[in-house]
């Protein structure tokens, strides 16, 4: 059995966290409803752009360490530890 990539895993605890997230802010609406003004606490266009944020600094945060990693001979890695 393939075990996925460090990048994948990270993907996917930005996943969990991102639908957790929205699970709370929808089951807080309430106390987000009077914090706020001028904007609904379900506004599609803000909740989209935080969600897009958020798993765009995730992705970059894992595809950085995964392509500085694939470019490391493995030979020259095992040999060094």
């Amino acid at each position: 059995m393939e075990r996925p990539g460090h990048a994948r895993q990270g993907l996917t605890l930005t996943t969990i966290g991102i639908v957790v997230g929205i699970v709370g802010a929808l089951w807080l609406n309430s106390l987000i409803a009077s914090l706020l003004f001028g904007v609904q606490p379900t506004d599609q266009a803000t909740m989209t752009a935080v969600i897009a944020t958020i798993a765009i600094v995730a992705a970059i945060a894992c595809a950085l360490p995964a392509f500085r990693a694939s470019r490391l001979d493995p030979n020259a890695v095992l040999r060094t530890n």
